[in-house]
């Protein structure tokens, strides 16, 4: 969201059940990096199906402030005309990133091994948000960094003139720190070396892989991904083709699920195997979920997903998926309130530090709507039912999943549910309130959130 944005209370309520074949947004982590890789390659890569929310257009922003032409044409084709590696302008800009943690933290590593300076800032949550997991590798490398206490934003960086290689472990699962360290490496002589204990979301690999870089991903004895970078490549322009977003497709699946007579398909999403943990819970739980049309595409899996309505069973959901689902932990508590019994999701200690405190803001969602749930400090369990109560006003925390999550909820329960800023939705999936509608929802906007 920008911080310049007014708040928009939405509600939703029980309708109709949902019907219909949908295509939401494209993959928010593909369109983020598909303009960075534009940016840095020579030629003219062309990108169909990029998301077009606030987060992934600030990307653009940044890398246009960085000397790339990028316009979209009226076909809705993206253009990028990259300046190519080693080449990238100074700014002469603040460059504002809204609410986009994947894109501040992914251009701080772009920009931090070339030889120029920058400063960044974002909205009130993006301000919150931890940037020292990033920023530390970095100074191995040579960046310089000034920065508030806690390494948070507004900060400003220089770039090295002589980066320096380096063999990272990445402390913690986190596909933006390992992708950060990768690409910074790109402009870095010799080799670089990122060790993920465990994996996460390889997007960052396959896309640096198809243009053009000598990149190399195997496995130790232990299983941890050793990933290998030889430095300043010629990348060559691409064409790409962005699937549909798991994370936002994740809304509607859960909504067909928990609304009865809803029977739902969901199009050209991608299935990438470190992105489909929901599906794997969703289908241990009971949820009547098949794939259909499956392909590669681009070097990734996609297909289609079709939802019919189920009656759902709780579940104990494996620590060791959490890095395949992080962002989809907000709507599976919502699906869990519908599922008998108690649902328990450990190893959530990542949700702290997204847009907002999710963990926390999850549970007093349900708590004001009158579903039982128990916060411990990494985890979460919640008890599910037939009788969902509903009728609350859920604080968002300028967090578009939370606004979303929250009113999925709102479609199945017994009384109403409202957020109190629903404008936040636009940073990933600002075709969110028109593409449920088209289903068969009922979400409407408010004056305020007392009305």
């Amino acid at each position: 969201m920008s911080h310049h944005s007014s708040p928009r209370p939405l509600r939703s309520r029980a309708g109709s059940a949902l019907h219909g074949r949908i295509r939401v947004p494209g993959d928010k982590s593909v369109s983020h990096r598909s303009l960075m890789f534009g940016a840095l390659a020579l030629g003219r890569t062309t990108v169909t199906g990029l998301l077009e929310g606030e987060d992934v257009l600030n990307t653009a922003g940044a890398m246009r402030a960085a000397g790339a032409r990028i316009e979209k044409t009226a076909d809705g084709t993206w253009l990028i005309d990259g300046v190519g590696l080693g080449n990238l302008m100074e700014p002469d800009h603040v460059i504002d990133f809204g609410n986009a943690g994947t894109g501040v933290r992914l251009t701080m590593g772009i920009f931090g091994t070339h030889p120029i300076a920058a400063t960044f800032v974002g909205d009130a949550s993006l301000s919150r948000r931890p940037m020292g997991r990033v920023l530390d590798p970095l100074r191995l490398m040579g960046t310089q960094v000034v920065a508030r206490v806690g390494d948070r934003l507004p900060l400003s960086i220089r770039g090295a003139e002589v980066p320096l290689p380096i063999t990272y472990r990445v402390p913690m699962p986190s596909a933006q720190v390992k992708s950060a360290v990768l690409l910074a490496g790109l402009n870095t002589p010799g080799e670089t070396t990122v060790i993920e204990p465990i994996a996460t979301r390889d997007h960052t690999e396959k896309m640096m892989a198809g243009f053009g870089a000598d990149i190399s991903v195997t496995i130790d004895d232990a299983g941890a991904r050793i990933i290998r970078l030889k430095g300043q490549p010629d990348l060559k322009a691409q064409a790409i083709d962005v699937p549909g977003d798991p994370s936002s497709a994740a809304f509607p699946i859960v909504a067909a699920l928990i609304t009865p007579g809803s029977d739902i398909t969901v199009e050209n999403v991608l299935l990438n195997e470190h992105r489909t943990g929901l599906i794997t819970t969703l289908i241990e739980m009971g949820g009547d979920i098949t794939i259909e049309n499956e392909r590669m595409a681009g070097g990734e899996r996609v297909g289609d997903i079709r939802v019919v309505y189920s009656k759902l069973k709780g579940v104990a959901v494996p620590a060791s998926r959490a890095p395949s689902m992080i962002d989809e932990y907000p709507v599976l508590a919502i699906a869990a309130a519908f599922a008998e019994g108690d649902t328990y999701m450990p190893g959530l200690d990542e949700l702290r530090v997204k847009e907002s405190d999710r963990l926390a803001a999850v549970a007093r969602g349900l708590e004001v709507n009158g579903i039982p749930c128990r916060e411990g400090e990494t985890e979460l369990t919640v008890t599910g039912g037939a009788n969902r109560k509903g009728g609350g006003t859920v604080a968002t925390h300028l967090d578009h999943r939370i606004a979303m999550s929250f009113l999925v909820l709102g479609m199945a329960s017994d009384t109403a549910v409202t957020v109190d800023d629903g404008a936040v939705i636009a940073t990933s999936f600002p075709t969110f309130t028109s593409l449920f509608t088209g289903l068969g929802a009922d979400i409407s906007e408010l004056e305020d959130v007392g009305a």
